[in-house]
């Protein structure tokens, strides 16, 4: 599933590049709705994320997207692949970032759960 979000004067830091506590607030953001969106039904919260390693500067204007790819499913967890491409500044093929975020499924209680599946 493809996100996409538009980097605007408020996301910078002081360096004049992207905030990267902003690119990890839309990757957990777009990960859960990808998430939900295909697993309705459930109550999905963060647990983890994978390697957060920042190699690019990503410039005011740039439009980032953001494509959120499953790559595991358990009994209470998935986990999803995001990675992030430039389609205006960046060369399109380049991956900006990337890293794998997992996320729970929980009951009414807060305790771990088994993921509703979808009935097709």
């Amino acid at each position: 599933m493809n996100h996409r979000k538009l980097v605007q004067p408020e996301h910078m830091n002081d360096q004049g590049s992207l905030f990267g506590g902003y690119l990890l607030k839309w990757i957990d953001e777009f990960a859960y709705i990808s998430a939900c969106i295909e697993h309705p039904g459930n109550r999905f919260v963060t647990i983890g994320l994978d390697r957060v390693e920042f190699h690019y500067p990503i410039s005011l204007g740039e439009i980032l997207r953001f494509a959120v790819t499953q790559t595991k499913q358990g009994n209470t967890s998935v986990e999803y692949l995001v990675e992030v491409f430039g389609q205006k500044l960046a060369p399109k093929d380049d991956i900006l970032f990337a890293t794998k975020i997992t996320f729970v499924n929980l009951d009414k209680d807060g305790k771990k759960a088994a993921i509703k599946r979808q009935l097709h």
